[in-house]
């Protein structure tokens, strides 16, 4: 088999390869006018909604009704605590991150408490400690909003020949787990989870210690996520997670995550979020209406999603 063919066999190629697509769309449209510029705005925003998917995407591995519905307001409450603690002081960054992922191990306990003492769905646990999460973010916050320390407002927004220090980073994060599930005791028990629970559970692997460690690393991320975000905007809003709601699942499923559990992929997932930051970026310029552009959004998301999925599907 061809290289050309084995590649075209990678569930998560034909994320790139609609980036790619929309990306030159835009460039034509705008005869490459500012297409370096767009390019680097798209990694600069897949960004943030990779350090979420990231987390999204072990707990979806999990297997079917397995999804984090708290990471919004997980990332609210991390970003307004950390913001409203460091109060600007450049010498409390690192105290205020290791808050926010005090924030998100908090999170991330509560919600396996409401899935294994309560025996509460994944889906509607996670959905109802999002407003329980969401008031506690609206009380502490009080409708203020702290400007972050200049030191990190600078490195959230720092680049090297073009391309954003914070992705690079991110890049490198995203291959570490990469590492983590197909070469680690952990990884490769979450996907033995998400292809069979019951038969991983009769080879001995401790599925509820697993399925904890799983979610309290989602709601870790959020959280490092609403710590970044909020230093990039100049401060904590009450609606700063909104989007990443359905954009973490989006980016997970678009990438060649399987959401029936099992089959992950990393890499994947910075194809989805270009794609997808690109994609609103090109309805933009092109001038069309609100509703248009999410009548578009979705076909186009769907589509994506339809041949990703054929395409794992061949690959397994």
């Amino acid at each position: 088999m061809s290289a050309i063919a084995k590649l075209a066999r990678q569930p998560w190629i034909f994320a790139f390869v609609a980036a790619v697509a929309v990306w030159l769309a835009t460039a034509a449209f705008t005869h490459g006018q500012g297409a370096g510029g767009v390019l680097s705005v798209a990694f600069t925003f897949a960004t943030f909604f990779v350090i979420v998917a990231i987390g999204q995407m072990f707990v979806v591995t999990l297997g079917p009704g397995n999804v984090d519905l708290s990471i919004p307001a997980t990332m609210t409450l991390a970003g307004t605590v950390s913001m409203k603690i460091m109060d600007g002081a450049n010498w409390m960054i690192l105290p205020g991150y290791l808050i926010a992922v005090a924030v998100g191990l908090v999170v991330g306990l509560f919600n396996v408490a409401l899935i294994r003492l309560l025996r509460i769905p994944p889906i509607i646990a996670t959905l109802s400690s999002s407003f329980v999460i969401q008031s506690a973010a609206i009380w502490y916050n009080r409708g203020l909003r702290v400007k972050p320390p200049t030191l990190l407002a600078d490195f959230t927004t720092a680049k090297i020949f073009g391309l954003p220090v914070l992705a690079i980073i991110v890049i490198l994060i995203a291959a570490v787990m990469h590492v983590v599930l197909t070469r680690t005791v952990y990884g490769r028990t979450v996907i033995a989870i998400g292809q069979n629970a019951r038969a991983a559970r009769l080879a001995g692997l401790d599925v509820g210690r697993v399925r904890l460690a799983t979610y309290v690393m989602c709601a870790v991320f959020a959280a490092s996520c609403g710590y970044v975000l909020a230093g990039f905007s100049g401060g904590a809003a009450l609606n700063m997670g909104q989007e990443y709601l359905l954009s973490s699942i989006a980016v997970v499923v678009i990438g060649g995550t399987s959401v029936a559990g099992g089959f992950a992929n990393v890499p994947g997932l910075w194809g989805a979020a270009l794609f997808l930051f690109l994609l609103v970026t090109m309805l933009n310029t092109f001038g069309l209406g609100a509703g248009v552009r999410l009548v578009l959004t979705g076909l186009i998301i769907i589509t994506v999603i339809v041949i990703a999925g054929g395409s794992r599907a061949n690959a397994r």
